[in-house]
């Protein structure tokens, strides 16, 4: 097993990434209230839309049936805080992803 940090920052993003040896999209936006994540293909055919940056749980435990080969969780440095913030992603929340 091995995790690694998704270099994030508090803005609207879109950028690629090879995850386990495959290439994907990710794109992530604020939605007033939470991070919203877009994972999609290499081709930008979408995987999985609009996944909550929240923490607690695998995000992508509901799509295990497409075999990705890994996971994503959410994690925070501030006490008493779980879910990022508008302004702190990438700073005190981070992305991770486990690889198998």
């Amino acid at each position: 097993m091995n995790i690694s940090e998704i270099p994030l920052s508090a803005d609207n993003q879109n950028f690629a990434i090879t995850i386990a040896g495959t290439a994907y999209r990710m794109r992530l936006v604020w939605r007033d209230a939470f991070w919203c994540l877009d994972l999609l293909n290499g081709d930008q055919t979408s995987i999985a839309l609009s996944l909550p940056l929240l923490a607690g749980a695998d995000l992508l435990a509901p799509y295990a049936y497409l075999n990705l080969g890994f996971s994503m969780f959410v994690n925070s440095d501030t006490e008493g805080q779980e879910n990022p913030t508008k302004t702190d992603l990438g700073i005190y929340s981070h992305l991770y992803v486990v690889t198998e």
